[in-house]
């Protein structure tokens, strides 16, 4: 369905185009099985709070139609990092239209060209905790609140303007074991003996989200994370936001983390109950009723399936046997609360070693998500 009529691709600026830009996404999806609902809420709130020098949304219109999106960012702190001059692209979404798509991201090199940069990435985001990597494979399985979903003409059509792979990631499933494995117990014993750690109860008397645990498990994942691709470390203030809302909202007993002799946190796991259906029930919107949907999902129906939203140990005790710990405690608490799926974050490929840690499972290993490259002209 191609058009011959010129696509217009303009910046967004008022609240009524903050407003468009966050609906058409789920408009887009709207019958779609495999979808889940972005929260528009957080889309506007993003957008109606970003520093205008580093973030510019884009809205594509075909017909006086809105047919497509796209938000330019420059992450000064990552590049300076990586010592690169990247502009990223985010929260991309067209319809079945190639024009649209080269529109949006002819935009996002202008912007980013008109800005100094030379190299534009995605889909990634501001941060690590962002939805990054165009699904490519596996477009009939079910997607996540933390994840991204697309269509499948979404990669056909940047590998044909001249998009190429910089890094995949990939995730595992894997299906909760009646019976805990014996080498995990083994391990994790061993390791807690070895090298003096302890498992540090998260409950309302050590709160995650309190100026204590909460903040070392961030200080722990700058130090866990500090190789990963793109990565640059949380600032005090993204800390801030994810341990009061994020963290906020999981059940403790999913909350694993590991500790010193030092009282330091040498490694943690957060998972999440899956919100799949709560959130195909809300159709994106939080009022009136789906932050009810919501609450309901995660206070007493929760769903069969949890999303490991995040596993990082720090480099100094990799391979002493701290996954073990990790798995272990999550395993029982998935058990114990008749979880009977779980879905790892999405890993980098090349992470051979902390995809290989689930092979005792049998794991199903699922979408690939690819962030693109392309040089500007």
């Amino acid at each position: 369905m191609e058009s011959q009529e010129k696509v217009i691709v303009l910046p967004v600026r008022s609240k009524k185009e903050i407003k468009c830009f966050a609906t058409f996404g789920n408009s887009l999806y709207l019958g779609n099985p495999y979808y889940i609902p972005d929260l528009e809420y957080d889309i506007i709130r993003t957008l109606s709070n970003r520093n205008k020098d580093t973030m510019q949304p884009f809205l594509a219109y075909l017909g006086g139609k809105v047919v497509g999106r796209v938000v330019a960012v420059i992450n000064h702190r990552a590049n300076r990092h990586w010592d690169v001059k990247v502009v990223r692209f985010g929260m991309i979404e067209f319809v079945e239209n190639i024009e649209v798509a080269r529109a949006l991201l002819d935009c996002v090199e202008k912007w980013g060209k008109e800005r100094g940069m030379d190299t534009l990435w995605g889909p990634l985001g501001v941060t690590d905790f962002d939805k990054e990597g165009m699904l490519v494979e596996d477009f009939d399985k079910m997607g996540s609140m933390v994840t991204i979903y697309n269509h499948s003409y979404y990669p056909q059509y940047l590998e044909r303007l001249g998009y190429h792979k910089k890094v995949d990631w990939l995730q595992a499933r894997i299906e909760v074991p009646s019976s805990l494995p014996a080498r995990f117990e083994r391990v994790s014993s061993f390791a807690k003996e070895r090298f003096n750690l302890r498992v540090v109860p998260v409950n309302k008397n050590n709160d995650v989200r309190g100026e204590n645990m909460g903040k070392k498990i961030f200080k722990m994942l700058n130090k866990a994370y500090a190789p990963l691709f793109g990565f640059v470390s949380f600032t005090d203030e993204q800390v801030e936001k994810f341990v009061k809302f994020y963290l906020s909202i999981i059940d403790y007993r999913l909350i694993t983390a590991v500790e010193n002799e030092e009282n330091e946190v040498v490694g943690a796991c957060i998972s999440m109950t899956s919100l799949n259906k709560a959130l195909k029930k809300t159709h994106g919107k939080l009022f009136p009723l789906g932050w009810l949907y919501l609450l309901n999902s995660l206070k007493f129906h929760r769903e069969d399936t949890a999303n490991a939203l995040l596993i990082g140990v720090v480099p100094e005790y990799q391979s002493l046997g701290v996954n073990a710990i990790l798995f272990y405690e999550q395993l029982k608490a998935w058990k114990e609360m008749g979880i009977k799926y779980a879905e790892i974050a999405p890993q980098l490929e090349e992470n051979i070693k902390e995809l290989s840690q689930w092979k005792l499972f049998n794991p199903e290993i699922i979408k690939r998500r690819r962030c693109f490259e392309k040089k500007i002209d």
